[in-house]
């Protein structure tokens, strides 16, 4: 018979377990998703960045991305023109085989836009990926993304201990 202590060591294990899966890398399709996580937002911000590591095992195209928790998503790129940081949506990114592309702040990012609801610290971003691969068949890979401070920086060491490089 188990005693409350024993109930709650198994209960903590078992956070543990999902805990350490959210973080984990995603595979799908011989495309490995890794360290994936969104911006928190303040009362009446719309809009938010989601950010991770993307490799594929072939060559692959990032088509875009949807989720549950904004009205509209796209793929960005922040490029400097004359000296101007500006930002400009993409139809799609390339994925090079067995190259890892970074998504971050200050480069490709995935903008979530038309926020349903403030996304706080601590909660769940899902986020379905719509990728083709060499033979143009359409794939998804379903990505958890955590959301994070709003003052975390993208391309920073993430919290998994993972560092992040632009590329």
């Amino acid at each position: 018979m188990f005693d409350r202590f024993s109930s709650l060591s198994i209960l903590l294990r078992c956070g543990a377990v999902v805990a350490s899966m959210m973080t984990a890398q995603v595979w799908a399709q011989g495309v490995i998703v890794s360290g994936a996580w969104a911006r928190a937002t303040v009362p009446g911000q719309m809009a938010s960045g989601a950010y991770m590591d993307l490799k594929s095992s072939e060559n692959a195209v990032l088509l875009g991305a949807s989720s549950t928790v904004a009205g509209v998503v796209e793929l960005h790129e922040m490029i400097m023109d004359n000296g101007v940081m500006k930002m400009r949506s993409l139809t799609k990114l390339e994925l090079p085989a067995g190259k890892t592309v970074t998504l971050n702040g200050g480069s490709y990012h995935i903008m979530l836009m038309d926020l349903k609801k403030p996304l706080k610290k601590g909660e769940i971003v899902p986020l379905m990926l719509k990728i083709a691969g060499k033979d143009q068949r359409l794939n998804s890979i379903e990505v958890k993304a955590e959301v994070r401070d709003l003052t975390s920086i993208p391309g920073m060491s993430g919290r998994d201990g993972e560092h992040k490089h632009m590329h």
